[in-house]
């Protein structure tokens, strides 16, 4: 029989090892203390080894989680209460509580479940993702994106508030509003989780979501973020 390795994690720099015969725990005060952030669970997330397979919980029960594989090709949304086997060699976990976006990466040390990591690109290596967005809507996903896709390693980073992310991209606050109901709501229609909110209206937190979306997914990189310096102010108001 395989003899299975233990896993190892990546949050800001540090490495942690994740044994088979027991249950690390992810959260404010967990084997993996991420913060000490008031709007994170004590315990939010575990990782198991079961059915011989690895599996990560979602045992909080207001916090959702966003995960990926190693290309941003297949993603999921770990809602409270669910478990989600995981298969890759390389996932990426990302998460919000309060105004932060937590990142981090599940490591296995062989690809023991044979899977196979594709992505169509282009000539000039971009992947090709199904979600089509004009450049004024990209642009409005990299300015609530920028601090996240910044960081030199999995961790942490702030979402600004819509008023900071229209300053950035010199936008008045209806016409980053527009465009944000724009993008989210053709994402809803795409079926990504947590962008709708109840009675038909888009979710408050959206900005959080769409920033773990986008990120996960490789809709945008930092290879994208230069595009923030040459905005043009007035292109969001003359564009459709």
């Amino acid at each position: 029989m395989h003899a299975v390795k233990a896993l190892k994690v990546e949050y800001c720099g540090e490495w942690y090892t994740v044994e088979t015969d027991r249950t690390f725990t992810i959260g404010r005060d967990a084997d993996l203390t991420i913060d000490e952030n008031p709007y994170l669970h004590r315990v939010f997330l575990t990782l198991t080894f079961e059915f011989g397979l690895w599996w990560l919980s979602n045992v909080g029960q207001l916090l959702a989680a966003t995960v990926s594989d190693a290309t941003g090709s297949v993603q999921a949304w770990v809602a409270p209460g669910a478990k989600l086997p995981l298969v890759f060699q390389q996932v990426q976990v990302i998460f919000s509580a309060g105004a932060t976006t937590y990142e981090f990466a599940v490591h296995a040390e062989e690809d023991f479940y044979n899977t196979s990591l594709t992505a169509t690109t282009t000539d000039g290596g971009t992947t090709i993702m199904p979600v089509a967005l004009t450049s004024t809507q990209r642009l409005l996903v990299l300015s609530l994106a920028e601090r996240v896709l910044l960081q030199p390693s999995a961790g942490r980073a702030t979402v600004p508030t819509s008023a900071e992310a229209a300053a950035r991209l010199g936008w008045s606050m209806t016409t980053f509003n527009r465009k944000l109901d724009n993008v989210c709501e053709k994402l809803d229609r795409l079926g990504v989780d947590g962008l709708r909110g109840g009675r038909g209206k888009l979710a408050t937190n959206r900005r959080m979501r769409l920033v773990e979306y986008a990120v996960a997914t490789r809709l945008v990189s930092a290879d994208d973020l230069p595009l923030l310096d040459r905005a043009e102010p007035a292109a969001a108001d003359a564009a459709e």
